[in-house]
């Protein structure tokens, strides 16, 4: 060997000791909960197995307990873990964690801003168009080429989140967002989106009307007028354009992938579905749209869209928080600024309080004389301050397109679907079920 190769690799060995002395004193430094030790750059990116960080986190946590660190690359995140904890942290230290987290994902584009088919695309759809009349005052026709391409661009997302490209990325994106894969695409398909939207928004500063609000545009545009003199204002076109891509991106496709969560799991157990229709025909009848007042008055049916709702567990991870101040926690210190993920997912399982959580049963929302019973951890659209803004929305939307579609069809597939198969894929962003092929057919 030349000497001066040697010499060379002597200064990287000895760089890389240092580095990794430097990383071991700062990561040791603060008071955080204990959790698995990190590598330099990568954090715990090696913890996660086969792409399923969401079920790696709640593995962790039956190792470290409720509380402890993970790391996304050299960004310590607290994570909790079960009912209690994640309360704790969202309700009783509700200021404390009330920050919005990093998402790394998306980060790029918000910046702080009677035949077998598929259902998917009907499902969605529909439920868009529920969000489209809110915001743009109006509903997509379902031949319209635009709407089936922000269909596509929902769901795409939602994939590319999930896949094991979208949670490296989460973790190091210093790197990964100046590597080449299928990730980049992220941001693509969400300024896309966001062009989209743009175009909506100046069809109606057109014709707007300050003296009859149309809808969700009109209103935040007279705000925007009214503020135009205040450079501090957050009603400015740019807020506008991402908030609108919010209530799109989180209030349709959540509702619509719940939606296909659900019918998959009628077809899976056929007789769940027989008991709904019966009480659908005994309270709704055949001769009447069902309404929101029929709710209190199913308790199965109730029990059921709750019991999907868990079993789904759309949001595994929950949307990012972090700490607004320096907040003692269980006897450990968390820096202000430090990320927290508060898991949904081991809420939604956590056997404390469902007695067979990995398995779909809607007892565990009905009492021994089958009433409607309410359980604390039912919390997919979280705890706290940052509670999910269109819940009332949500759960609305979801009783009555059940209702809607049993109270008329019976669902029924050529394949006979496993545990397996209905099980949620438990990986990155969110669950998004198995593709699959139904039939409705008129009862």
């Amino acid at each position: 060997m030349e000497p001066g190769c040697g010499t060379v690799l002597f200064s990287v060995v000895l760089g890389v000791i240092i580095f990794y002395l430097l990383w071991t004193h700062l990561y040791k430094r603060h008071r955080l909960p204990p959790g698995p030790t990190p590598f330099p750059l990568i954090g715990n990116l090696l913890e996660v197995r086969n792409g399923q960080m969401a079920k790696t986190l709640m593995e962790l946590g039956k190792k470290y307990g409720s509380v402890y660190t993970f790391h996304f690359g050299p960004r310590p995140v607290v994570v909790f873990c079960g009912y209690e904890a994640v309360k704790e942290a969202l309700v009783d230290h509700g200021e404390d964690f009330i920050g919005r987290g990093r998402q790394p994902t998306v980060d790029r584009v918000f910046q702080g801003y009677g035949r077998q088919f598929d259902p998917a695309i009907i499902i969605s759809k529909a439920v868009s168009n529920v969000i489209s009349s809110v915001v743009f005052g109006s509903r997509f026709q379902y031949d319209d080429a635009r709407f089936h391409r922000m269909l596509d661009i929902f769901y795409e997302t939602f994939e590319l989140m999930s896949s094991i490209w979208g949670q490296i990325q989460d973790m190091v994106p210093m790197i990964m967002n100046h590597l080449p894969g299928p990730h980049q695409k992220i941001t693509t398909l969400l300024e896309e989106l966001n062009d989209f939207i743009a175009e909506r928004v100046k069809l109606d500063q057109e014709t707007l009307d300050p003296q009859n609000p149309r809808d969700y545009i009109d209103c935040f545009l007279i705000k925007m007028q009214e503020e135009k003199d205040n450079p501090e204002s957050e009603f400015n076109m740019r807020n506008l354009i991402l908030t609108l891509n919010n209530l799109f991106f989180a209030g349709g496709e959540t509702v619509a992938t719940t939606l296909k969560h659900g019918f998959l799991v009628l077809l899976r157990y056929p007789d769940i579905q027989v008991k709904i229709q019966k009480e659908i025909d005994d309270v709704i009848g055949r001769n009447r749209q069902p309404n929101t007042e029929d709710r209190s008055k199913m308790p199965y049916t109730d029990a059921v869209i709750h019991e999907i709702q868990r079993f789904s567990n759309v949001i595994p991870m929950n949307a990012p928080h972090s700490a607004t101040r320096d907040t003692n926690f269980r006897g450990y210190t968390i820096p202000k600024g430090t990320g927290v993920c508060a898991l949904l997912c081991s809420v939604l399982e956590d056997p404390t309080y469902f007695s067979t959580p990995d398995k779909f049963n809607p007892n565990h929302f009905l009492d021994s004389e089958g009433n409607f019973k309410r359980n604390d951890a039912f919390v997919p659209f979280s705890l706290g301050k940052r509670l999910c803004l269109g819940e009332g929305l949500a759960r609305m939307e979801l009783f009555l397109f059940f209702t809607s579609v049993l109270q008329n069809f019976k669902l029924t597939s050529k394949t006979q679907f496993t545990d397996s198969d209905i099980y949620p894929r438990m990986t990155g962003f969110a669950n998004v079920p198995i593709p699959y092929q139904m039939s409705f057919v008129s009862r």
